[in-house]
């Protein structure tokens, strides 16, 4: 059983703690909605915090699953962060997608600290945070992960330490620029079914034990052919994933054509009032 501090408790983060407290350990929660903060404890237990300092106090771990950047620095290296409170030896997760860069930094900071640091973005979405069966992509020293690992164990189903500092939010990256592809692929697909008058749960029956096959198509072909959209990662927030790819490319020099294109095409949802819908929104530029 661990004092855990778990920052930011939205369609992510809630779930994530509430496993966690299943699990049986003891949770204080914080979230810049104090109202949200409230409503967690009164369904969950625990304790709310008036700020992430107060959280981490006396905490073996404290978890981050906030916006971006400025969200993420602000909640532990802000007046009132976390880091400022964290005990030596204590272990930190961040569950947010943001930049490799503040990761590493991140990394810097609290090895000055005497803090094991986890950069641990995740993939599964909103269902796979409610289940328990999230994916997890992990930066850290081999010391951070054994401490991290028990943890993560509690909500996710699949957890790969995949190289040093800022490494998770890289590969993490990598997933959204493969996952922005086949959102507009699995689109083009369903719209020419359509057109064509094909009766779509036989050509779902048909391709989807195939090459076709993605998770996308297993969890949202008929929601898209359906258009509904209310569940899932934001269109906004793939948007920042996208422009977080594709500044690290332009650092390391490799290139992103078809994540650009589809980042543009989200663009286009966005103007069409598409913000807080899910991803597969993208199916909305193409003409029935």
């Amino acid at each position: 059983m661990a004092k855990i501090a778990f920052i930011g408790i939205g369609v992510m983060g809630g779930p994530m703690a509430r496993h966690l407290a299943k699990a049986g350990h003891i949770l204080t929660v914080y979230n810049r909605t104090n109202a949200r903060a409230d409503a967690w404890v009164a369904a969950h237990g625990g304790t709310a915090a008036p700020d992430p300092a107060s959280a981490a106090a006396d905490a073996d771990a404290v978890i981050t699953c906030v916006g971006n950047d400025d969200d993420l620095a602000e909640v532990t290296l802000g007046r009132e962060g976390a880091f400022r409170a964290m005990r030596k030896g204590s272990v930190f997760i961040d569950h947010t997608t943001v930049s490799a860069r503040i990761a590493r930094q991140l990394a810097v900071e609290g090895k000055s600290r005497g803090l094991h640091i986890v950069d641990a973005p995740v993939t599964g979405g909103q269902v796979g945070a409610e289940s328990g069966t999230l994916a997890i992509m992990c930066g850290g020293s081999d010391a951070a992960m054994a401490a991290a690992a028990p943890l993560l164990g509690a909500y996710a189903s699949r957890i790969v330490h995949v190289g040093p500092a800022g490494a998770g939010q890289t590969t993490k990256m990598v997933n959204q620029i493969t996952f922005a592809g086949i959102i507009q692929s699995l689109a083009e697909g369903i719209r020419f079914a359509q057109a064509a008058g094909l009766d779509l749960d036989k050509v779902y029956e048909s391709i989807s034990g195939g090459a076709a096959s993605s998770w996308q198509m297993t969890n949202h072909w008929k929601t898209m052919a359906q258009e509904q959209f209310d569940f899932g990662l934001a269109v906004d927030w793939m948007r920042k994933d996208l422009g977080l790819a594709l500044d690290e490319a332009r650092a390391n020099g490799s290139v992103l054509p078809v994540a650009a294109l589809v980042d543009q095409f989200y663009a286009d949802v966005q103007a069409m009032g598409g913000h807080r819908q899910d991803t597969s929104a993208l199916i909305r530029r193409l003409p029935k």
